[in-house]
């Protein structure tokens, strides 16, 4: 029995290229939020892993695919070898203003819509998954952000996590929307800073990487995030690469991140 009230899912004769769609209302966002799933090929796959890819400002579940092709990415690098199969898990961030933070506030829970729902939907839903499945969690910028916070939130729940290009604290929001920071204020400051998330549960961090383009915007708040990781011996990957923050940097380096949680055993 599901556990969401209403639950819809593509129909496979109109499908292509591996993607699939599920819309499920959920309590956390007050009404429907939408996945997009690609889902390996192959016969009598089983307990793949998931893999939460969270999309930036201005974006929806789609954006990943059909901006970056990171469908034909994954499937590519499947083929070849460099990855074994594993299904990706792209949600919309719940498409509050400009964009949600993957933060709980203004009474919707877009953090809860990431770490519960989007999982579970997909377990519902994806026969190749499972309560077993391993999870992992990347994104680009804002999704950068959420899935470093989050993984750092929940540090148990994910086996690895990455981040390219990301906003390390929520104070860079308004560098992208024309809502007001003050929309995505927490209770305890330690939820809105990443490096202060990681610090408190530096113990029982998993592995994980970030990167970020050496002209990219967020680029001095990337070398800082490294820089504190550093002083206080929290074993990270951190890469810097030719390149801005646009959609060419991230369609090239989500390989890294594949490959990175491809060897997570």
């Amino acid at each position: 029995m599901s556990i969401f009230r209403t639950t819809e899912i593509s129909n496979p004769e109109f499908e292509s290229n591996h993607l699939r769609f599920i819309t499920v209302k959920t309590p956390n966002l007050k009404g429907r939020g939408d996945i997009c799933v690609f889902v390996p090929p192959g016969e009598n796959l089983k307990d793949l892993p998931i893999v939460t890819l969270l999309h930036g400002v201005y974006g929806s579940a789609w954006i990943w695919a059909h901006k970056a092709g990171v469908h034909f990415t994954v499937l590519r690098m499947m083929t070849e070898g460099l990855i074994k199969p594993m299904v990706v898990a792209m949600p919309s961030d719940g498409l509050w203003g400009d964009g949600s933070a993957y933060l709980p506030h203004n009474n919707l829970d877009f953090e809860k819509w990431i770490v519960e729902d989007v999982i579970n939907a997909v377990i519902e839903n994806i026969n190749a998954t499972s309560s077993s499945s391993n999870l992992f969690i990347s994104g680009l910028s804002m999704g950068g952000y959420g899935a470093l916070r989050l993984a750092a939130k929940y540090p148990k729940k994910y086996k690895g996590f990455s981040g390219h290009s990301s906003l390390t604290n929520i104070n860079q929001m308004h560098l992208f929307v024309e809502e007001k920071e003050t929309n995505y204020s927490q209770t305890e400051e330690l939820n809105e800073d990443v490096f202060k998330l990681m610090q408190q549960n530096k113990k029982e961090l998993p592995p994980f990487r970030f990167d970020c383009g050496k002209d990219d915007l967020l680029i001095e708040y990337n070398r800082a995030l490294h820089t504190k990781l550093d002083n206080s011996d929290i074993n990270h990957t951190y890469q810097e690469f030719e390149g801005k923050h646009e959609w060419s940097y991230w369609q090239e380096h989500i390989e890294k991140t594949l490959v990175f949680f491809n060897e997570i055993k």
